[in-house]
């Protein structure tokens, strides 16, 4: 059995980059409902 260091981190540039662009994303959606909110008082505009 081989013991792998927890010190070689190797991230894949391509994934830094799409994770942070989910969180942004993410961040996005939460701002759109708080103003659609505020706007309008519904979660889901046209919904019960």
């Amino acid at each position: 059995m081989t013991n792998q260091s927890n010190d070689s981190r190797n991230f894949d540039p391509e994934k830094v980059v799409a994770e942070k662009l989910n969180g942004y994303a993410a961040l996005f959606g939460c701002i759109a409902l708080i103003g659609a909110y505020a706007t309008t008082g519904q979660i889901i505009p046209g919904f019960v």
